[in-house]
């Protein structure tokens, strides 16, 4: 832009300095000159006469002619400028339209609009990414819709294969009855889990989560959450022990954290050993509150550690109908302890698998 401003500045000035030059001293120069003969072989008259023509024309009338030349040069200089300007809106104009196309070549500009082409680009690889990202979890989701529903047609088939059974032998054997019986309210536990993980993807994905913080007794409900799990770790002789100092306060949405601890302990639940405990620890550091959830069972390759807190992301590939769950429990827990202020992560290795959650205990 700067470079078409200059040229068309340059083109006034050597161009009203050329017009100066050919009307001043009008008969000493080869303009006039020239002028004077043309008038001569034209209109057949005296060297004199012609050049009182010129004089009349052109040396009386400097000013005007001055003024006439100035005003044609801007005119020009002005269409030229507008020109450029329009080739480089055109060039932006097209640098937005690949934007909104998503175009996979990359924007190219002028090298006098570098910058606007390289905040092009940037927006362009930002949506890019977005988009990707927006995709892949869409992906999931769908997918997870769909294993969702093969998972909930299983124990249903089972509940109304067994009351089918149950209703038509009414003189079945007792031992039998109560088993079919046992099983199909198995099933129907499993059932209405899978319906319940349904509606936890709608509020991820429909509900802000908004903190309502207070002062909370983390001990007591560290200790109540352990005993709310007790049904669920008990069939298959595993435990949780909470190690807690007494009265541990801490500032912070109850029902929040209570989602939290439960997201992790029905985690640590699914996939430790059968016979082995689930060690809860929490304890003061600082200015934080450091809550440890360790659970003895397979190992969470390195690899995988990162993703465990992302949307819709299951460890078990195989999607075992007794474990498996949405992906979204971890990940909302991160959400909420992010809101605290606080982090979480976790480490695996062939010994133990352990959560840790980082909260502060400053009201913020």
């Amino acid at each position: 832009m700067l470079q078409i401003l200059l040229t068309g500045l340059i083109t006034v000035v050597v161009g009203l300095f050329i017009l100066h030059f050919l009307i001043d001293d009008a008969l000493q120069k080869p303009f006039a000159e020239g002028f004077v003969s043309l008038l001569q072989r034209l209109f057949h008259i005296d060297y004199w006469n012609a050049a009182g023509v010129y004089a009349i024309i052109f040396r009386n009338n400097k000013g005007l002619l001055l003024g006439i030349g100035f005003v044609f040069l801007l005119l020009i200089f002005i269409y030229v400028a507008m020109s450029g300007f329009t080739r480089y809106f055109k060039k932006i104009s097209g640098g937005i339209d690949q934007l909104v196309n998503e175009s996979e070549e990359p924007i190219t500009l002028p090298s006098e609009l570098e910058f606007i082409e390289t905040k092009l680009n940037t927006v362009k690889s930002t949506l890019e990414k977005r988009r990707d990202a927006a995709l892949e979890s869409e992906r999931r989701k769908n997918d997870l819709v769909v294993y969702l529903a093969h998972d909930i047609k299983t124990p249903l088939t089972s509940v109304i294969g067994y009351l089918s059974l149950l209703n038509e032998a009414p003189d079945m054997p007792l031992e039998q009855r109560i088993k079919y019986t046992g099983i199909t309210l198995e099933k129907a536990y499993r059932l209405e889990q899978l319906i319940n993980e349904f509606f936890e993807i709608t509020r991820f994905n429909l509900q802000t989560i908004n903190l309502i913080k207070e002062d909370v007794n983390l001990t007591m409900m560290l200790e109540q959450m352990a005993d709310e799990f007790y049904p669920i770790l008990a069939p298959r002789n595993k435990e949780a022990v909470v190690e807690a100092g007494e009265n541990i306060m801490i500032y912070a949405d109850s029902d929040k954290l209570g989602r939290v601890f439960n997201n992790i302990l029905k985690n640590a639940a699914a996939y430790s050993y059968d016979d082995s405990s689930i060690n809860i620890s929490a304890i003061s550091e600082g200015e934080n509150i450091i809550i440890r959830f360790r659970n003895k069972g397979k190992m969470i390759p390195p690899d995988k550690l990162d993703s465990i807190f992302e949307k819709f992301y299951r460890l078990d590939s195989a999607r075992s109908s007794n474990t498996g769950g949405t992906g979204l429990g971890l990940a909302i827990a991160k959400e909420i302890v992010v809101l605290h202020g606080g982090t979480i992560s976790a480490e695996s290795n062939e010994v133990y698998t352990q959560f840790t959650v980082s909260l502060p205990v400053k009201k913020t």
